[in-house]
């Protein structure tokens, strides 16, 4: 069973059939050649009832507040806030590319979202401030998947349907981590200008910083009240997750509209690109749990579990080869299908193994971060490319590379001290008992 599913599902990625369409085939022939009975006749009743469950109602939210944030102006505002605050440090506006990103990243969900976003206020100052493309252009791509690491998450709401996992736990234990990948990220940027000073121009600015610093303070609020309406609302206990999503998107609505840009043009722009969005999703959602549902009928889950644990290896040497796995995996195949396929197979053997699913959790966000800024399907790669209308998309593939370092090294601390995710869920939601 195992050689045929693998094959299918290689066989039909690799003649480029839409993701949805192979994870469905993949299950009606395991269907039809290992189950006792047809399991295609229960797929209407999967279909409706996870296209309702209450906690993925919270994605298209999520999407909605993503799309009308890029179209609103907001972006614009905030870049111009947090300039000033890294004048002086060594990379000065790739520095500004990554902490707006982190601030934008906590409103959004979405890392496409948040490239797209930063990509189109940054790219214009590349040239004028004599910046190193690839680094510049690579801050902004490897900022952009912040979206799906700093709460909320699209992302990790997907993560939490599929493994049976708290997204409030999720939410928690992403939060710092995204911070420590952002300081990464920047120190990243302080070592390669220091090494080669002609990446970035000379900080050589002359005066006080703290009134353009104050003034801006104003265009950060914004942003920053929704993190803590959305995030704060599900720990103080006022929403769930679905309803702080919902609480999120109306402050949105009545932000862009105070900023005298909630215009018909917008909001049909928003809800066209939600809808392509969350359908993309929603089919692929469906379609791995139908597969997912064929392959615990038929036992496919425990072989594959069974076959991996019969290896012998450590935990930690496991623990090494499935990442090394997704960083592979991550070269060749899309974002999202890649979590909806193996989120199911892959879980079972790290609980197996002793780890908690929220901490991986956590690591396998990171590792789909590091798909994201992967050649040759990294798709914030293509976003900023897309974005910047000019030049050679190699120019984004060398200045992705040091920051995919700095995300293997977040992953190492994560291995070597576990409570980075999981020290702050246990504090916010005590009564969860052990994440």
């Amino acid at each position: 069973m195992i050689q045929v599913t693998l094959l299918m599902l290689l066989t039909s990625l690799a003649i480029g059939l839409p993701v949805a369409a192979v994870l469905a085939l993949t299950g009606y022939v395991l269907s039809e050649n290992y189950a006792f009975i047809p399991m295609t006749a229960a797929s209407g009743e999967l279909a409706w009832s996870h296209s309702n469950d209450f906690v993925l109602i919270a994605a298209p939210m999520f999407i909605m507040m993503g799309e009308l944030m890029h179209r609103s102006g907001v972006s614009e505002r905030l870049f111009s806030a947090l300039t000033p605050w890294f004048t002086r440090v060594p990379g000065q506006l790739i520095h500004t590319n990554i902490a707006a990103s982190a601030v934008f990243a906590a409103t959004s969900g979405s890392s496409l979202a948040t490239a797209a976003t930063i990509g189109t206020v940054a790219i214009p100052n590349m040239d004028r401030g004599g910046y190193s493309r690839p680094l510049f252009l690579g801050s902004i791509a490897a900022g952009g998947t912040l979206g799906i690491l700093i709460p909320p998450s699209v992302n990790m709401i997907i993560y939490a349907v599929l493994s049976e996992t708290s997204v409030a736990d999720l939410y928690a234990a992403g939060f710092l981590p995204g911070i420590l990948l952002a300081v990464l990220f920047s120190a990243v940027v302080v070592v390669a200008v220091l090494w080669n000073p002609k990446l970035a121009p000379a900080t050589d600015f002359q005066g006080s910083l703290w009134p353009a610093r104050i003034a801006g303070l104003k265009h950060l609020v914004p942003p920053l009240c929704l993190f803590f309406l959305v995030v704060g609302s599900i720990y103080l206990g006022i929403a769930t997750p679905t309803e702080a999503a919902a609480l999120g998107l109306v402050a949105t609505v009545g932000l862009v509209g105070l900023n005298r840009a909630l215009t018909v043009a917008v909001l049909l722009s928003a809800f066209e690109g939600t809808v392509r969005t969350t359908c993309m999703i929603m089919l692929i959602v469906i379609a791995a749990f139908f597969l997912n549902f064929v392959m615990v009928s038929i036992g496919l889950v425990e072989a594959i579990t069974g076959a991996l644990l019969s290896l012998g290896w450590p935990p930690l040497a496991m623990l090494a080869a499935i990442v090394v796995f997704y960083l592979v995996l991550g070269c060749f195949m899309e974002t999202i299908s890649m979590m909806i396929a193996t989120t199911p197979i892959i879980v079972p053997v790290i609980v197996e193994l002793g780890y908690s699913p929220v901490w991986w959790g956590i690591v396998f966000v990171i590792l789909i971060e590091a798909a994201l800024i992967t050649p040759p399907v990294g798709l914030n790669l293509y976003v900023v490319q897309a974005v910047r209308k000019a030049g050679s998309i190699a120019d984004l593939f060398k200045g992705s590379a040091p920051f995919l370092v700095a995300m293997l090294l977040t992953i190492i601390l994560l291995i070597s001290f576990p409570q980075l995710a999981l020290w702050l869920p246990t504090i916010l939601n005590p009564k969860s008992g052990p994440v």
